[in-house]
Parts: C-alpha cells; structure tokens; sequence
C-alpha cells in the first residue's frame, strides 16, 4: 500500500486492499488535526442474492472513492431504542466502516479501538456523533466503528442460510481491519474491541468465539448484554416470522417480502411478545433473553460465551467489563409516583424474586431500596439483565487479566445513571448532540476526563490503571463525580448469583 497524501493543504488519501479512498482533516477547538474516512465498504451490499448470505469482501474499485459521508445504516428508521441519537441513512451498501485517524499513514503503527454500536441486534447505526474518534485521535489511537446486519436480516433463524449472518459481518469487518488499518495509521496487532449494550454483548461473543480470535488483542465491554439465543428457539422465532408472512422459512420465500415487509414482522414479533401482565413479561424477558441475537449453532459459535469463557477461551486478552447501576431504571422514571406506595417486596416476588434470596438482596441493597420502590425494581432489572452477568464473566475468568467497573454518576434527568448514559463520558464527547437530554446540562467533564483516560491507558498498555478482578480479590473501579475503587463493588448483585436459572443458550 501507497503512503496517504498528507499535505497540509490536500484532503488525506490512504489505499486499502479495494482501492484508494479520500477523507477530510477536521481540527477541533483545541487545534487537534485528524482524518475521518466515512463509509467505505468491506463488503458487497447484502441485497440481491446475498441478502441472506455470508458477507463477500467488496470488489475492487477504480479510481479514488470519496469517504467523506457516513454510509448506508442496516437500521432504517431511528427505532428509538437508546437515548443515543443514532441517524438512519438510506442506501444499499450497510456494511462499511468508518475510521478516524490522526496519521493516515503507513508506518505510524498506533494502537486501534474498533467500536461495535447496540441497539437490541435490531436497531442502532454507527453514524452516531457520540462514536467519534476525535477525542481517541487526540490521544494517539485510530478508531473504527463499524456495521453489521440487525434484526432478522442479521440474526433471523432461515432454513438454508448461514446462522448468525450479523456475526460473520463482525468478523469481516475485523479482517478488513487487519488487511487496512495500516495504511491509516494504525497497527492491525493493537487492535482493542469496544462495543456497548448489545455492542458489548457482541465484544463477549467474540471474545469467546474460536474464530475471532487472531483479530483482536484486548476487549472492553460496556454493559454487555447477555446474547446466547439457542437454535431451537431462534428456529420457531424464524418458523414464526415467515409464516406470519405467509412464506417458506426458506432464502427463497423470505426473499420474496420485501425489506419494508419483513420489518413489519419483525416489530409485529415484537409487540406481541409483550402483551400481557407487565411484570409476567418482564419476568419472561429476565429469563429468555432477546429473540434476535447471537445463535450457539455449535459451528460458528460452538457454546455460548460464559461456557467459552469458563472453557479458557479469550484468557491471553485484557478484558474490562463494566455497566451502570441503573441501566433499566429509566423504564420506570415516569412511574416512579406511582410505585411510591406499592411494597417493593410485591414487586420484586412478580418480577420472579422471592424468598431469602429476596431478603437477601433488599439487605445488600438496602441504599436503593430507601430510594424508592422504583429505584429498587430498576436496580434489579439492571442486575438480572447486566450485572449477573458481568460479574459471572469476570469470575469466570480466573486469573486472566480482567478488571470490572461500575458507572454510578447519577444523571439528573433521570436520577439515576441509566444505560447509554457513560457512552458520552467514554468518548469524551460531552459536547455532543443529545447528550444534554441524557446527562443534563452540567455534566461533569472531570468524569469524562477520568474515563476515558482509563479507555485510552487500556487501548494503550491493556491496563485500565485500576487493580485487576479475581474471584478472591473482587475489586471494582466506581466511576462517580469522586471515583474510586472498592474492595468489593458488585456485592450488591451476588444474592442473585444463584438465583438466575442455569446459563446457556435460551
């Protein structure tokens, strides 16, 4: 590969494997220069015939191709699912990446965070201003953030087409960074996977995933979600859809509905699963897990990646882990008044918590509990969804290198720190577009100061700055307007260790 053009008074120009590519220098307030290159393509657009197929790397183009406008998103229209403003752009060709640079060029050998986005697995886009790399750029690291297929596109159960389709576009997206990230600045053997909500869970997939293995150095999963959905169920939610559709659960009958069509389905899948008595589902979601996510079809990903971890997989990769204490809690911020005089003990014995372990954990969280019934039942959601399991990961763990977090600051939206709310603190993007209505419009920038120098030390050196996990030393780095680290930051969550039903696919 040729050297980028970097001449001051010329936009930068870097070859990949498909051909040649040109960005834009920006500068910020600050006078920091770098390069965004915005949309390119790693694969062919999954349109046609290879709508339901494995992702093929892009063709070679001729010519130099403009980078300089984010590209297709895989989510069409903003579903709303996450305080993160998250634009849906049209077109065909989802599967592309976007990469921020301060040098694109060859031989600078910076580290790489690679950033998967959430959404559930059915919503989401990487164009969101919050995955800027400025702030990283800044500091000495290139940064990627990339697509994949989302919903029944990405992860839907179909006859005759490759399981987890949205996983192999993860993993191509990974092997075009390290066939091209050289060429930007970058060193393809410093590569730092990033990823939250279900970009989290999917940096745990990975993680635990054979194949993945040689594409990634170090992992950083912000408030994973758990994502190991079996076959057979993921096989009666596909069965579902198409005959719902009126089709053959097969490439050739699906194909036959169109895209608008199938995610008419796929939302009308959805709202049905939720009717009912509000908190018999919210039970029914605790348990079972999303319905398009990850699948453990014993080939891609051979056990779900709890068992993987356990198995050792991952263990020669750094790890943080981490969530905010009341991802979940923003579900119930605007009926907290009237769950003010309902006895949380009826709540929670609802919600599918009863007896000692009841007693137990309203002990070990007798701090939320004086909050408010709602504060207590959106503290045991974020338990059940996300903390079991970052805690179980990281016991699982053993002696590899992992260090777990918690995110307390509390916004003053919503009183509570609530999911997406650290996103902004992480990119040091507090400036950004919405981030006003998510953490006020004071939020503390010491915060985000101290964050994301952890995110940067750990891309840097694979150490956050803060002392490792083990099952024996449980420590955990509280992010708050005071930060610290405790000895033990997750006892809150261990009464419920026994209580989740046994792990696996769902």
């Amino acid at each position: 590969m040729s050297t980028s053009s970097t001449h001051p008074r010329t936009e930068p120009e870097v070859d990949t494997r498909a051909g040649r590519v040109r960005g834009s220098w920006r500068t910020d307030r600050d006078g920091n220069r770098s390069a965004a290159f915005l949309g390119i393509p790693f694969a062919e657009p999954p349109v046609s015939d290879l709508r339901f197929a494995a992702p093929v790397p892009h063709r070679p183009w001729s010519g130099v191709r403009p980078a300089t406008e984010f590209g297709a998103t895989a989510q069409r229209g903003d579903a709303g699912v996450t305080l993160i403003p998250e634009p849906s752009i049209p077109g065909e060709s989802t599967l592309n990446v976007n990469v921020f640079t301060p040098a694109p060029t060859t031989g600078a050998a910076l580290p790489v965070l690679v950033y998967i986005h959430g959404g559930g697995f059915f919503a989401g886009s990487p164009a969101s201003p919050w995955y800027d790399g400025a702030q990283f750029n800044r500091d000495g690291i290139v940064t990627v953030s990339i697509s994949y297929r989302l919903g029944f596109d990405g992860f839907g159960w179909i006859a005759d087409a490759p399981h987890n389709r949205g996983v192999l576009d993860w993993l191509l997206a990974l092997e075009w960074v390290q066939e091209n990230i050289g060429a930007f600045g970058g060193d393809p053997g410093r590569v730092t996977l990033v990823g939250q909500s279900a970009g989290g869970g999917a940096v745990l997939t990975l993680l635990g995933m054979p194949r993945a293995q040689g594409l990634f150095h170090a992992a950083f999963s912000i408030s994973g979600a758990t994502a190991d959905l079996s076959l057979a169920r993921a096989e009666a939610h596909g069965r579902s859809v198409a005959s719902a559709g009126g089709v053959e659960p097969t490439r050739a009958g699906l194909a036959s509905l169109t895209e608008a069509e199938i995610l008419d389905l796929q939302m009308k899948a959805m709202k049905s699963a939720v009717r009912g008595n509000p908190l018999s589902l919210l039970k029914k979601f605790l348990d079972d897990g999303l319905p398009l996510a990850p699948v453990v079809d014993g080939d891609l990903i051979p056990r779900g990646a709890l068992d993987a971890i356990r198995a050792g997989i991952g263990a020669d990769k750094p790890l943080v882990l981490g969530a905010t204490d009341d991802e979940f809690a923003i579900l119930l911020h605007r009926i907290k008044g009237m769950l003010r005089f309902v006895p949380a003990n009826l709540l929670l014995g609802l919600a599918g918590l009863t007896g000692h372990r009841r007693a137990a954990y309203l002990a070990a969280n007798d701090d939320v509990r004086r909050r408010g019934t709602a504060a207590i039942l959106g503290r045991y959601i974020t338990d059940r969804f996300f903390r079991v399991f970052a805690l179980e990961v990281a016991e699982s763990r053993a002696d590899a290198p992992t260090c777990l977090y918690r995110f307390a600051w509390r916004s003053p939206r919503f009183e509570s720190a609530v999911h997406c709310l650290d996103v902004p603190f992480f990119f040091d993007c507090l400036n950004a577009t919405g981030v006003e209505e998510v953490a006020g419009d004071a939020p503390p920038q010491a915060l985000a100061d101290d964050l994301h120098a952890r995110a940067v030390a750990f891309v840097q050196h694979g150490d956050p700055g803060w002392p490792r996990f083990t099952p024996t030393e449980p420590r955990t780095h509280i992010f708050d307007t005071h930060s610290r680290t405790d000895r033990d930051g997750y006892a809150g969550v261990r009464p419920l260790l026994d209580a989740r039903p046994p792990h696996g696919p769902r």
